[in-house]
């Protein structure tokens, strides 16, 4: 649960709102926990029930079928980062790391570098624009991340003035809201160059350093995510380019353990749904009733906890926010029918039509609550 001493951008407190991912962090936690769901068999026989009787039998199945629910869950985890079955990876010790987050001057770049920073950690921001911070141990190199020539050079003077960074963030991200017909060649230019080949720069420039340590943590936010995991009218370009990051991550996983012999080198990707930040105010979401405990929409905050629990947990990982961006992946294997019944319930396809770009601003835009520019 977010805590509720967070301030909204008037000045209001932001409390927990009851939708579906409330509902199943708490059905989590009690009728799918395998430890809440073993005591029911136990409570039935010590009421004086027999243990052939059929509510105890019942119990037992449905705790060895919950059981084994989370034990593939926890062992495709293990498998996936080539885990041991009884430690766990050593403690990530924060005051080692040097970690760059591009897009980091505003929004949830800066929150995420403010909240690493008070944890003693060596923070590299890229950025077109300057970070305004407090933290000494935050470092501001301006750089056009979706240029080559531009993170080239800045990445030979972080190695050389702060050393290798060992966590990679790929933050930085533009939307256009046009239609395929209404994009100039820049607009495309921009898009792809920003949300997409920035990601191959940075790798360009900093994974040889990871694969020399044999290890680190890569992580790659893209915003609105579900939305690279299907398409909608005036998103092409985004889309698109989202799309294109998911399948970086994916060649890159697999390069890194069967080509590099590098499974330490951690790997998360952030899918989540529509986040509360401005360069998104102006997008239409849907009124009618139910679709806000469907569908939350997720304050930046909350995904800045995610993205530290990641890099603390020194797994790799595919995180889906909120909890309905789990199933956006097989929409597209829907009938016809019920595929773009879904893109209706949705209103994915009429969600930019009054959308208003924020000139100079990113995806990522936001304020920072001040609570996070103060502690950990």
């Amino acid at each position: 649960m977010e805590s509720n001493h967070r301030g909204g951008d008037d000045g209001t407190p932001i409390f927990d709102n009851l939708d579906l991912d409330l509902i199943i962090q708490v059905l989590a936690n009690t009728a799918f926990s395998p430890f809440f769901v073993a005591l029911m068999p136990v409570f039935y026989v010590f009421q004086g029930a027999k243990v052939s009787d059929g509510i105890v039998v019942g119990g037992v199945v449905y705790y060895l079928a919950i059981s084994l629910f989370w034990f593939i869950k926890w062992y495709s985890r293990l498998y996936r980062n080539q885990g041991s079955f009884i430690l766990r990876p050593k403690r990530l010790e924060w005051s080692d790391q040097i970690v760059v987050v591009t897009g980091g001057a505003s929004g949830i770049g800066e929150l995420l570098a403010n909240t690493l920073a008070v944890r003693n950690v060596t923070v590299v921001v890229l950025d077109i624009n300057p970070i305004v911070t407090e933290n000494y141990n935050i470092a501001y190199y301006k750089c056009d991340v979706s240029r080559w020539e531009e993170v080239e050079a800045v990445s030979k003077k972080i190695i050389e003035e702060i050393g290798e960074p060992t966590i990679l963030v790929n933050n930085a991200g533009v939307v256009q809201g046009k239609s395929i017909v209404d994009l100039s060649p820049e607009d495309i230019q921009q898009t792809f160059g920003t949300n997409t080949l920035s990601h191959f720069w940075i790798l360009k420039a900093f994974l040889p350093g990871l694969l020399k340590r044999k290890s680190g943590h890569i992580a790659s936010i893209t915003m609105s995510s579900a939305m690279g995991l299907v398409g909608a009218a005036q998103m092409s370009d985004y889309c698109a380019s989202k799309a294109a990051v998911k399948s970086l991550h994916e060649s890159l996983r697999y390069e890194l353990d069967n080509r590099y012999k590098c499974p330490e080198i951690r790997t998360t990707l952030v899918c989540p749904g529509h986040v509360l930040t401005p360069m998104f105010k102006t997008v239409s979401l849907p009124t009618y009733l139910g679709f806000s405990f469907l569908a939350p929409s997720i304050h930046p905050v909350t995904l800045v906890k995610k993205v530290i629990a990641a890099l603390d947990d020194q797994h790799s990982q595919i995180i889906f926010l909120p909890f309905y961006v789990n199933f956006v992946p097989y929409v597209s294997h829907l009938p016809s029918f019920l595929r773009d019944a879904f893109q209706w319930i949705s209103g994915a396809d009429y969600a930019m039509e009054n959308f208003v770009k924020i000139s100079g601003r990113r995806e990522d835009e936001g304020p920072i609550p001040a609570e996070i520019k103060t502690k950990a």
